[in-house]
């Protein structure tokens, strides 16, 4: 019952933002073309994939939340998407997960003591310093250090995505609350698969497909194998794997 009201209450709160005459005309309006993220105008953030986090993860499958955001993160690396990586006190909540780090070996993690990563500077300025205005965001948990930045990027008029299944919290209905609390803010929610598929847009662009394809291969499951049996009955190779 519980649940129920709160979803109740997360949907009254979307409407009112919906019917609010006075919604800050900077908001971006999510219909058309421009709506769609592009990897050249996106920028990503990954806060808090941690073993502490992962903990008292149960919204969803950790071992599945892991995997996105990994996948998530060697697709930002193929389509040239900068990529901020946080954690907060690591040497409490322990250091990113290896999986990540090790799609971008050299880079520095920014460790905060901030729980919202939006009012660390050194974040906001790693992201203002890209250029870019499609802020994307995944983290750990979703109710507490995805929606705190996402609510606060989103009301000074960034273009805010959040990646809801490389992310999680620690219940079913803090996760949905989060998102829904997101949504009413004016963020866009959307999965890695989705995001992969605005970013790619056109097949006849081969600039990206080996990589998009090892990613497929490597983390969704179905889709990878599907791929690799429509190779074997068309008895075409892999982009790239030819020679």
């Amino acid at each position: 019952m519980a649940s129920s009201a709160a979803h109740r209450f997360a949907l009254a709160a979307v409407q009112t933002h919906l019917d609010n005459d006075s919604q800050d005309a900077s908001m971006p309006f999510r219909n058309g073309l421009a709506s769609l993220l592009r990897p050249e105008d996106s920028v990503l953030v990954l806060i808090d994939h941690q073993p502490y986090q992962l903990a008292n993860l149960n919204s969803h499958d950790p071992q599945s939340v892991v995997n996105l955001t990994t996948a998530l993160a060697k697709l930002a690396k193929a389509f040239h998407v900068p990529t901020i990586l946080t954690s907060v006190i690591a040497e409490r909540g322990g250091v990113l997960f290896k999986q990540i780090t090790d799609v971008f070996p050299d880079q520095e993690v920014i460790d905060r003591t901030w729980v919202n990563t939006w009012q660390d500077e050194k974040v906001v300025d790693a992201v203002k310093a890209t250029g870019r205005k499609q802020l994307i965001i995944a983290g750990l948990w979703t109710e507490v250090c995805v929606a705190m930045p996402v609510i606060q990027a989103a009301g000074e008029g960034w273009d805010v995505t959040v990646i809801t299944d490389a992310s999680g919290g620690i219940s079913k209905e803090s996760h949905e609350v989060a998102v829904q609390r997101m949504i009413a803010a004016g963020a866009n929610p959307m999965t890695v698969m989705a995001l992969a598929g605005e970013w790619q847009r056109d097949w006849a662009r081969t600039d990206h497909v080996e990589e998009l394809t090892e990613v497929l291969i490597q983390h969704f499951a179905g889709s990878g194998i599907a791929y690799l049996w429509e190779q074997q009955l068309l008895n075409t190779p892999v982009p790239g794997k030819t020679g």
